[in-house]
């Protein structure tokens, strides 16, 4: 794929996704039989550098992100645009119905998938795709929490767009901080659009992000209080033993 050249407006630099139905072969096949798409209609438009989508389990939010990046040119199982790790037909057919539009188009950028990225930096090393700046068993050898912070603070700094599908799998609260403080100076760059799926609340409460909820319903603007894992949590909080305990017995 050719390569974008460096642009001067500021993210968001992906301004819309929208389903488009005569694409679709089969709408009771998987991915179209989600509940985000049972109105045969689907559409979000991006307005902040940082956007962070949240839902429950089964809702769809990965495989829209996946989607969503592969549209975008990226690999289904991550990396760079220029990275072919494998392929997946889902995710592909889903790519196929969706409609991106840009202000400017860009190329550069990094889809991130925590169950593939140990296995996406091997095929770095060995294909050799693109330099490394420090020896290849440095990420390898290091604890998966600390293999992901290494890796986003050399690989996430660029002008381009970033999917993020849950970064916080492996990093523990305060390493979610870290993460952060790396998302943070990415967004002050201006060079830099990202797409978070998440369950993590310290992710959700990013300062300025446009939190979006995923359900059966659709997809929604919300607060950060009105989401399930805030709810839940702020009752652990109050009573951590009862709490447990008392979900336990249900």
């Amino acid at each position: 794929m050719r390569r974008s050249r460096p642009v001067n407006l500021p993210a968001p630099y992906l301004k819309r996704v929208a389903l488009v139905p005569e694409k679709v072969g089969d709408w009771a096949a998987y991915p179209f039989c989600l509940p985000m798409f049972r109105k045969r209609e689907f559409e979000i438009a991006f307005t902040h550098p940082v956007t962070v989508i949240v839902g429950e389990n089964g809702v769809g939010k990965s495989t829209l992100l996946e989607g969503i990046a592969v549209k975008a040119g990226f690999g289904h199982f991550g990396g760079a645009t220029g990275h072919r790790l494998g392929s997946h037909d889902d995710e592909a057919t889903l790519a196929d119905a969706l409609a991106l539009s840009w202000l400017p188009r860009i190329t550069r950028g990094y889809f991130f998938r925590a169950e593939t990225f140990f296995s996406l930096v091997r095929y770095m090393v060995e294909a050799a795709k693109e330099p490394l700046s420090g020896p290849p068993p440095d990420w390898l050898e290091m604890s998966h929490g600390e293999g992901f912070l290494a890796f986003f603070r050399e690989r996430c700094a660029g002008q381009g767009v970033y999917f993020f599908d849950e970064p916080e799998s492996a990093l523990s609260p305060s390493r979610q901080i870290e993460f952060m403080k790396i998302l943070r100076a990415m967004e002050r760059s201006g060079r830099c659009q990202v797409v978070i799926a998440t369950h993590a609340p310290l992710l959700m409460a990013y300062p300025g992000a446009d939190l979006r909820m995923l359900t059966r319903a659709g997809l929604f603007p919300t607060r950060i209080e009105d989401t399930d894992h805030f709810r839940v949590l702020r009752e652990f909080f109050l009573d951590p033993e009862l709490f447990v305990d008392s979900m336990l017995d249900e």
